[in-house]
């Protein structure tokens, strides 16, 4: 599948890094460095501007590493990129550390996943099918 890309950074393109890889990496784009104290969220911009086809979406996920090494993750996860949206792609970062952290232009600071979506017709109705768990949720179906 073809996306149109506008890359008004100094960036590469986003790409996958391994031939099973399901995401890209997104790179910071900002004129200077960005400090994330702790608890705190922010924008980061990346330069990217993208066209999705008609019944796709753009995931914005955190990186792993990032999270684990350094409490830096996606504060609205996974963050939805719609096909008719044609503004920057941003990221809203947060710092979940105890130590502040400093977002440099051209740092990998989340992943992006395209993914295919099917629309629903809603059909009210005053009855469901009922199954053998019903309404139980929240931690109903395991111990742990």
């Amino acid at each position: 599948m073809k996306v149109k890309i506008i890359n008004k950074s100094n960036n590469p393109i986003p790409n996958y890094e391994t031939s099973l890889s399901a995401g890209m990496d997104l790179r910071a784009y900002a004129e200077e460095p960005i400090t994330l104290n702790p608890g705190e969220r922010k924008l980061i911009k990346t330069g990217l501007h993208i066209e999705l086809p008609e019944g796709y979406e753009a995931q914005v996920r955190p990186r792993s590493g990032l999270a684990f090494k350094k409490g830096i993750t996606v504060l609205n996860s996974p963050g939805t990129i719609d096909a008719d949206y044609r503004g920057d792609v941003g990221v809203i970062l947060i710092n979940h550390s105890n130590e502040e952290f400093v977002v440099n232009s051209g740092d990998r600071i989340a992943q992006l996943v395209i993914s295919k979506f099917e629309k629903v017709e809603w059909e009210t109705s005053d009855k469901i099918n009922l199954t053998s768990r019903g309404a139980s949720g929240f931690g109903s179906t395991g111990s742990n």
